[in-house]
């Protein structure tokens, strides 16, 4: 049994799949099948009911993927607790949603890798509930997401800024008023799956707002540029760091009552890479506080 076995088994508990666990452990599907088949006659027990189409973890399985994601865990760690660098000399894997990728994420890893080159960054894009849930999993170490209603057992939430929603639309429409906007165009809705699309929608609903949706996207990026198109209107966040070319639209204050996201950095609460976290955090503080500076 090997640490490599044990990683493939948890993708595969993660994925579902042996072909999706192919691709997150960059291997092939056949080379999945036989890994599991060697970790299978290592620990003397079977790991998958493979009655079904689909093989499917046993419940005993389940534990040793418990068990083997702290394993993996104290593995990673094993170097850095013990220079007592905090993570900074290995790989610190950091997800991030794609509202920052064009923005604040990049600007924020640039100062971390300029600071600390030796330190190896592996960002992963993803919406708020999967983010988390990779960072309860330990699969990421730490992750730049919306502040969620209820937070998971053990993770630790720093917040880094709060962004009030504003009204995108085009720059050839003639209307300012983001009631009237709201009612009589057609509505890019935010993915409600998101923390910001409920945020959104709930905004909405307490306004007695009737839109007319359109479609429903989770890139921002892709919003942007249908309102930009002139194909309807949008509820987004006012980004405390703007992205480097910002698709021209016109932005819209939705008032005092405009719901806001808290955007803040989590991670597991005993994570050993401590200051490695420390350091993602401050880079991440610099870059708002720049932002914010220059916007004055």
């Amino acid at each position: 049994m090997t640490i490599r076995l044990l990683r493939t088994l948890v993708a595969i508990a993660d994925t579902k799949t042996f072909s999706a666990a192919a691709e997150v452990v960059h291997v092939t599907h056949a080379a999945v099948s036989q890994q599991m088949q060697t970790l299978e006659a290592d620990l003397g027990i079977a790991l998958f009911d493979r009655s079904t189409r689909t093989p499917e973890l046993t419940p005993v399985a389940h534990k040793i993927v418990a068990n083997a994601r702290k394993l993996i865990a104290d593995y990673d760690n094993l170097v850095p607790s013990a220079l007592e660098d905090g993570g900074l000399t290995g790989v610190v894997t950091l997800g991030a949603l794609r509202t920052t990728l064009t923005g604040l994420t990049p600007r924020a890893m640039a100062i971390l890798k300029a600071k600390f080159p030796e330190t190896i960054l592996h960002i992963r894009p993803g919406l708020t509930g999967t983010l988390l849930a990779d960072v309860e999993r330990r699969s990421l170490d730490a992750a730049i997401v919306t502040k969620p209603h209820l937070m998971p057992v053990g993770v630790a939430f720093r917040e880094l800024t709060h962004e009030p929603m504003q009204l995108i639309a085009s720059h050839e429409e003639p209307l300012d008023d983001p009631i009237k906007l709201l009612t009589t165009r057609p509505f890019i809705r935010f993915n409600r799956s998101a923390v910001v699309g409920t945020l959104i929608d709930n905004w909405i609903v307490s306004k007695r707002i009737r839109v007319s949706e359109t479609m429903e996207l989770d890139s921002p990026e892709a919003i942007a540029s249908m309102v930009h198109a002139n194909l309807g209107v949008s509820i987004v966040p006012d980004l405390a760091v703007k992205p480097f070319d910002g698709i021209p639209i016109k932005r819209i204050p939705l008032g005092p009552d405009a719901p806001r996201r808290h955007l803040g950095l989590v991670y597991q609460e005993d994570n050993l890479k401590t200051r490695a976290i420390d350091e993602l955090f401050i880079a991440l503080n610099s870059v708002i506080d720049d932002a914010k500076s220059a916007s004055l």
